[in-house]
């Protein structure tokens, strides 16, 4: 017979990586953003870089249906332009593992999706024009994006600081990013592996909450269809704020100490 504070906290455990999925599971529908709500709502139950370590499987596990929700809606430039640049942003974040710390990855994510945020506010007001995709800023982003990724399961703003002023429709937006984030995923379980992250306990509680995960992925794209465009974009321009500025609380020590006359 267990104990009752195991229970508890057993218990407590399992409903937050059950609320934790189901953001991913959103995610992987359509909405992008909510899925960087995963780890720090994880993380209240366990450490950070567990809460990733949960995750993961539950990411690629939604990745699978993700991917056949959005077979037919996707945008095949950026794809060809950004994964080969998140493959080596990934292998910068495997290779630097024991020397970065999550703090600062956070806050520096958190900084530039702040600060994006308001230059698109600014932007929008004077009517700027969309930015096709290019190169140069497919390769920068992208790799960025594969490095945050990798360290905190954070790619979603510098990936929609790269995509969202090419104002695809909502359709292709959330399809792209869904096929994007499915190969970032899978590229990112055998540095997981190599680091130990996928232990026997984790993988218990993934397969736990995983079912959530897929519940809300159609729960996602049933949403995605039927939310108006520019509604649609106006969330996901609030959620990215909300989420970066989040980052960037949950850092602000990094922030203080940099700034103090002895740091």
């Amino acid at each position: 017979m267990f104990s009752l504070p195991w229970m508890e906290f057993e218990w407590y455990a399992f409903a937050v990586a059950a609320l934790a999925a189901g953001f991913v599971g959103l995610s992987k529908g359509g909405l992008p953003v909510v899925g960087m709500l995963g780890v720090p709502v994880l993380a209240l139950a366990m450490s950070p870089v567990r809460a990733a370590a949960v995750l993961l499987p539950i990411y690629v596990l939604s990745d699978v249906f993700g991917l056949w929700a959005y077979r037919r809606h996707f945008d095949r430039r950026n794809l060809e332009i950004l994964v080969p640049a998140a493959a080596l942003g990934i292998l910068v974040g495997w290779l630097t593992a024991s020397k970065v710390s999550e703090a600062h990855v956070s806050l520096m994510v958190g900084l530039i999706g702040v600060l994006f945020c308001v230059n698109a506010w600014c932007r929008h007001k004077r009517g700027a024009a969309a930015r096709p995709a290019d190169v140069p800023r497919g390769l920068f982003w992208g790799t960025l994006t594969g490095f945050t990724s990798f360290v905190s399961h954070s790619g979603g703003p510098t990936y929609q600081m790269y995509v969202l002023p090419q104002r695809l429709d909502k359709m292709a937006f959330a399809g792209t990013a869904t096929v994007f984030f499915a190969i970032v995923n899978a590229l990112k379980l055998l540095p997981y592996w190599q680091l130990g992250q996928l232990s026997v306990g984790n993988l218990e509680l993934a397969g736990l909450a995983a079912p959530c995960a897929v519940a809300a992925v159609f729960g996602g794209v049933w949403l995605t269809r039927r939310i108006n465009e520019r509604l649609f974009f106006r969330v996901v321009y609030v959620a990215l704020f909300l989420v970066s500025a989040k980052l960037v609380w949950g850092a602000r020590h990094v922030l203080l100490g940099s700034l103090s006359p002895g740091g």
